[in-house]
């Protein structure tokens, strides 16, 4: 039913169309329907990645990165050399010297067989106007803050069938173990090792993936992309496509996608672990910004396992968030949370990825850890965030 072969039209829309990427939405059809919606293909991965793949970062300077990331380590069996620590100002932003230094220091500590990093904090998210997990990847652009709402460096990776982004591309995607404290950070890790192979067999009950299609015209762009509705059985799951400004009275998620500047209702929501959400707006990725549009780190709050938003304004460049389908369609080929989402974003430069990277509800259960990492004990005190609060940003338009 689900083809998994590389769609051209894809790949053209990840290089800008002219209809794609308009920074205001394009034109209804002439008659006012709206086209019949359809599956579009993707590759079939090849492989995916597993704990022996990542590299940790810790920065020491904070408390609750020392702490998540002994967790993390401990929770995927992470082995010494896989761990880096550093020590990063506990801001929202870093310098490009600061920045430079810290890729620098990735560089030289991970090897060939390093193929995607998890940092171990909630901040630093950003660099100057690109997110610091974007820049990692694709390097960071200086003068690109003098005209964000353009196209930004495209990414190799986009719905890519490569299960070693390194090998391939040369490009480390990375997440943030983000989370408001400590012990939600535990708990974000719980979800995501817990997700390993939990959906897509005979016994795990039906899952849904649900896409909304807001009243907000400006961030309601991603809605002629979501997929046509109805049961896909193979999976166990059930795709739901529903007119609401807000998600209420929603169970057993797998993936929620949306477009408000502000959520709510999401303390009524119920997640299957391994689930991902994300909203289109302008500073969803500002995970320290208090009052005006929601972040990405409200989805984890209430039990996703991970997300996605931009730091900075970048216009409603369909290519500068997740693609619905590119994400769920790799995601049910049993990729990892990293992998699936960053495949399904071809601009990821103001794109901040949060959550546990190695979630993979659709993949096989790996083995418990044999032994494991030498790591820092965790602290047995701790503050209950680390997190900075930010300026307020007028809301986009």
């Amino acid at each position: 039913m689900l083809a998994l072969s590389l769609a051209a039209p894809c790949a053209a829309w990840a290089q800008g169309s002219a209809s794609a990427s308009s920074p205001t939405p394009s034109a209804e059809p002439a008659s006012g329907a709206e086209a019949p919606r359809a599956w579009m293909g993707v590759p079939r991965s090849h492989g995916r990645l597993t704990p022996a793949d990542i590299g940790l970062v810790i920065n020491t300077a904070d408390p609750y990165s020392i702490a998540i990331g002994a967790y993390y380590a401990q929770k995927r069996g992470l082995q010494p050399r896989q761990v880096l620590r550093v020590e990063l100002p506990l801001r929202a932003t870093l310098t490009p010297e600061e920045f430079g230094q810290l890729r620098q220091r990735i560089e030289a500590h991970f090897g060939e067989a390093t193929q995607a990093l998890a940092l171990a904090w909630t901040t630093p998210y950003a660099v100057q106007c690109q997110s610091i997990t974007g820049a990692l990847a694709l390097g960071f652009d200086p003068d690109f803050c003098r005209r964000s709402c353009d196209r930004s460096k495209p990414s190799p990776y986009f719905n890519s069938a490569s299960g070693a982004p390194w090998r391939d591309h040369q490009m480390r995607p990375s997440m943030l173990l983000a989370a408001r404290d400590v012990e939600q950070g535990q708990r974000l890790i719980d979800r995501g090792v817990s997700a390993d192979g939990r959906l897509g067999r005979p016994w795990s009950g039906p899952a849904n993936a649900v896409f909304l299609s807001t009243s907000d015209v400006n961030r309601n762009v991603r809605h002629r992309l979501f997929p046509p509705p109805g049961q896909v059985r193979a999976l166990g799951l059930d795709v739901q496509v529903l007119q609401a400004d807000q998600p209420r009275d929603l169970q057993r998620l797998l993936l929620l996608q949306t477009g408000a500047a502000q959520l709510s209702g999401l303390d009524t929501l119920g997640w299957v672990d391994g689930a991902l959400a994300d909203h289109l707006t302008s500073f969803g990725g500002q995970l320290d910004r208090v009052g005006g549009q929601s972040t990405a780190l409200e989805w984890l709050d209430s039990g996703a396992t991970a997300s996605y938003g931009t730091v900075s304004e970048p216009c409603n460049h369909l290519q500068k968030f997740p693609h619905p389908q590119v994400l769920l369609l790799h995601y049910a080929q049993g990729e990892t949370a990293i992998e699936a989402y960053w495949k399904s974003v071809a601009w990821p430069l103001q794109g901040v990825f949060i959550g546990e990277p190695l979630a993979a509800p659709y993949g096989p259960v790996l083995p418990a850890p044999s032994a494991p990492a030498a790591s820092p004990a965790l602290p047995s005190s701790l503050p209950s965030s680390q997190l900075r609060s930010g300026p307020r940003h007028a809301t986009a338009g």
